[in-house]
């Protein structure tokens, strides 16, 4: 591969904003690619995944290039030499690459790839955290497949088209996919490609959503005409999931906390031709209230750590906290207390989140079923995906039913 110099700048400076500005990677990226109209699909394909791969591995890399944050932009040309090094990338006679110690990185990179903190490129805390609540064996495995590019996965707007018919038209544009029997709604990509942009997606015939995520509203088992409250929306993936299984008959009362993502959320379902949404903003605890009691079926999509995640937000990593999980743990009791009050006798209550921590999945539930409310609902039955052994995103969802 020959390296282009306005390209690498594009992914050097996106670096620069990402570690030392706190910005997000997917936004750096986006922006990244605005840089310059002649831009081929192989010039942005090598932007978008150079920018993933060394954000992925940062840690490993740092080490073997031996710098330490805030990083200098000459810091920063030397992690990315440590990259293209690793690839068998020859390196161009630029004077950013002068006295590279080409051995010496190969060497370095054997040394550290023994210790599984470096080999995966984690922090110690997240390290210790992961053994702590999943073992040595099963964590290992999975953040090895939290390394991994992650698929990119549509879900077929069933209210539309059918998957047949979708995965023919996206033949059409040497866009080639597969079935799962797995998961019903669900086209897997053979190779990435910029979906977002193709007529399809703009008919609305399909939403990127990954297979694991597309596993929870099947749980909710909801049907037409129903009343279902979808607590934690956001910008509503599961909630135009859960109109298309509703056929657009009955309700769905989609709330939040912020109205950007209500606004994004309204822009999805208007391409989608969803119709039968309500929006609402948690903006004081009556919005909860009004509604206790009244709904067939509840989802709560928690805030959670994103540990199941990884591979699709690798910058996620280095933005985490202890602390934050501690907090969110926290979240979750109170959002399963409170929201689970909107369920009626009979309705089912589904809680999901994209974490594989026990902590933040099994252990709540537990909890919740112990509490004074939580004692009206019995426990159906839960699933835990986890990356090594799905291909797919890490995630739990459990399922129970209000009885009293």
């Amino acid at each position: 591969m020959r390296l282009h110099r306005n390209l690498v700048f594009a992914v050097i400076d996106s670096l620069l904003n990402i570690f030392n500005e706190g910005e997000y990677a997917d936004k750096e990226v986006a922006k990244a690619l605005k840089r310059d109209t002649r831009w081929g699909a192989k010039d942005r394909k090598f932007v978008a995944e150079t920018i993933y791969e060394i954000v992925r591995w940062k840690r490993l890399y740092t080490e073997i290039a031996e710098v330490k944050e805030p990083f200098t932009r000459d810091a920063i040309w030397r992690i990315f030499a440590v990259w293209a090094v690793l690839r068998g990338i020859t390196l161009p006679d630029w004077k950013y690459f002068e006295n590279t110690p080409v051995r010496r990185i190969k060497g370095r990179f054997d040394e550290l790839s023994k210790i599984r903190k470096y080999r995966e490129s984690i922090p110690d805390w997240m390290d210790e955290l992961g053994v702590q609540e999943l073992g040595e064996e099963v964590w290992t495995k999975e953040l090895t497949a939290q390394n991994q590019q992650a698929q990119v996965v549509l879900r077929v707007n069933t209210l539309k088209t059918t998957k047949q018919k979708l995965r023919a038209q996206l033949m059409d544009l040497d866009i080639e996919t597969h079935f799962d029997d797995k998961y019903p709604d669900a086209l897997i990509l053979k190779e990435r490609a910029n979906v977002f942009m193709t007529p399809l997606f703009k008919e609305g015939l399909f939403e990127v959503q990954d297979a694991s995520s597309q596993k929870v509203v099947p749980l909710l088992d909801v049907k037409p005409g129903m009343r279902v409250i979808d607590t934690c929306a956001g910008a509503g993936g599961k909630t135009l999931h859960i109109a298309a299984k509703m056929e657009n008959k009955g309700q769905i009362i989609a709330m939040d906390l912020y109205e950007s993502k209500q606004k994004q959320l309204k822009i999805r379902a208007k391409r989608n031709e969803v119709f039968n949404v309500e929006y609402r903003i948690i903006d004081s605890t009556k919005v909860i209230k009004k509604l206790h009691d009244k709904a067939d079926r509840v989802l709560i999509d928690a805030p959670c750590s994103g540990l199941g995640v990884l591979k699709r937000n690798p910058d996620s990593k280095w933005k985490l906290q202890p602390e934050f999980i501690d907090e969110i743990k926290k979240t979750q009791r109170e959002v399963l207390e409170n929201y689970s009050k909107m369920v009626k006798v009979g309705g089912k209550l589904v809680y999901a989140t994209c974490s594989i921590l026990p902590s933040e999945n099994e252990k709540q539930i537990n909890h919740f079923l112990k509490t004074d409310f939580g004692q009206n609902f019995k426990f159906v039955k839960d699933e835990k995906v986890l990356a090594h052994q799905s291909g797919f995103d890490g995630f739990y969802m459990c399922l129970m039913e209000r009885v009293k």
